[in-house]
């Protein structure tokens, strides 16, 4: 039977969660996740807990911070004056948006905290510092050098 490499297109469906058990993103409600495997699409640390899988099979696997969405840093964290806003926008926690950077590029960001004249920002991913665990259940691999090979779902 074929197994994960590099190079295949990959079909699965996946729920993953925190170390508190926490949710925080699913397929199993909705359309399968597929990609490349070693193309770079995803984390490192799902592409390589997917490798060597075959079709049908079910896996869990953690993966650390360094090979998920990096470590939290806190020199990522801004305050910056309510005026740096557009008046007809009203900074409120979570709100998460695009700065654009001298260079011209854009860098997401999300406010933490709101407190007078004073707006946090958040540059961190909202997943960096966590490890983070997948259930997955492969459902296809489509072989690069030849047909492909699929089962139901």
């Amino acid at each position: 039977m074929a197994t994960v490499k590099d190079g295949d297109v990959i079909s699965l469906h996946y729920t993953g969660s925190l170390d508190d058990g926490t949710v925080f993103d699913t397929s199993e409600q909705g359309s399968p996740l597929s990609f490349t495997v070693g193309a770079g699409e995803v984390i490192p640390g799902f592409e390589e807990g997917v490798r060597g899988m075959e079709i049908g099979e079910t896996r869990e696997f953690n993966i650390p911070p360094e090979n998920a969405y990096g470590e939290y840093h806190e020199d990522l964290v801004r305050v910056v004056p309510r005026s740096a806003f557009p008046p007809n926008i009203t900074p409120e926690m979570g709100l998460g948006f695009e700065l654009e950077l001298p260079s011209g590029q854009t860098l997401p960001v999300r406010i933490i905290d709101v407190e007078g004249d004073e707006i946090t920002l958040d540059a961190n991913h909202l997943l960096a510092g966590e490890t983070l665990t997948f259930k997955i259940r492969l459902l296809s691999i489509d072989v690069s050098a030849g047909p492909a090979v699929a089962s139901g779902s």
